[in-house]
């Protein structure tokens, strides 16, 4: 049975029409939990969820969603939401709140990365209600922005736009890099709409942040060059420019982080799903053939994606020796997908 669906969450229909709860609506207002008078907890319980929110992550990131998400659901069943019953002094409350509401927001994205997408927007909703109550802007914009992402990439433009406005608006004093981290969303949101004067606006943002924010310091496992040349590829792809969306797609695969797996072979497959589309088979058989590498060791729905629309896409091109030689290659993976 899958913890995440036992009485923490009802997830229905993925909504294309989902309100916003607005960050004033939210503080202060969750419902709070009974509280257990035989339990009390300290920061250590705090930084217990925090490490193990973090360690995960890291499986994610290297292994995808189907493999992490698990453990992460059943750490929220049987770890977190008793520590969010103890009674505990009010500043240990708030940074519990804020702990839960970070890990509901990665439940929710390794969710959508299995492509369970209704389950991962409720999660989504439970985290903005968590962080609302936490006083958690960073974690109450991030899920606004993760629900964005996962609009636009089910094809929802208008909604992820909507959404990933409503994660600027609510973050006026966010520095450097959390504003490119908003305005590249912003950006390929607005491009999948076809709003080109809006989408090379936000890039520009976005782009301007990203030099302010790597002028400071470095931010391993946040927002950083790799993710804005991904973004800058996508608008690029959305608005017709197929030369420079896969010049951005490599730089963005030259400056990912060898430990970011998942997003390797999901990347590398849509590069190479358009050189194929702009008419450079070779080059892209290469590229897929460098997805195939890593794809055995990855459990993720939408990397499972990438592999399907591969084996798709190269069986017409049989008679060329490059594609019979990665077709051959992938079909006993297949399995897998």
């Amino acid at each position: 049975m899958d913890p995440s669906r036992r009485g923490v969450l009802t997830a229905g229909l993925y909504s294309v029409a989902l309100g916003i709860p607005g960050w004033p609506d939210l503080v202060g207002r969750f419902e709070m939990l009974r509280t257990d008078p035989r339990m009390r907890i300290g920061m250590a319980e705090v930084r217990s969820v925090m490490a193990m929110t973090e360690r995960i992550s890291d499986l994610d990131d290297q292994f995808g969603g189907r493999m992490a998400r698990p453990m992460a659901a059943s750490f929220l069943v049987n770890t977190i939401a008793p520590y969010l019953q103890a009674d505990a002094s009010e500043e240990v409350r708030k940074a519990m709140l804020s702990a839960a509401a970070d890990h509901c927001y990665l439940t929710g994205y390794m969710a959508m990365d299995e492509r369970h997408d209704s389950l991962a927007q409720s999660y989504y909703m439970k985290a903005l209600g968590l962080a609302g109550h936490a006083g958690d802007h960073l974690t109450y914009c991030t899920t606004l922005r993760g629900m964005s992402v996962q609009a636009v990439d089910l094809g929802h433009g208008s909604t992820a736009m909507r959404f990933a406005d409503a994660a600027s608006a609510a973050s006026p004093q966010a520095g450097p890099r959390m504003r490119a981290f908003l305005a590249g969303q912003q950006a390929h949101s607005a491009a999948q709409t076809g709003d080109k004067a809006g989408a090379l606006y936000h890039l520009g943002i976005a782009e301007v942040a990203m030099e302010q924010a790597e002028s400071k310091a470095k931010a391993f496992g946040s927002y950083d060059p790799s993710s804005l040349a991904y973004h800058e590829a996508k608008v690029r792809w959305e608005l017709g420019d197929k030369t420079g969306a896969i010049t951005a797609m490599e730089t963005s695969d030259r400056l990912r982080y060898s430990v970011y797996v998942r997003n390797r072979v999901r990347m590398t497959g849509m590069l190479a799903e358009w050189k194929l589309q702009a008419g450079r088979l070779e080059e892209a058989c290469a590229d897929w053939h460098r997805a195939l590498d890593d794809y055995p060791t990855i459990q993720s729905g939408r990397a499972d994606d990438r592999f399907r629309s591969m084996m798709a896409m190269v069986k017409p091109y049989q008679g060329n020796r490059h594609a019979r030689e990665l077709y051959d290659r992938a079909r006993p993976m297949a399995k897998t997908a």
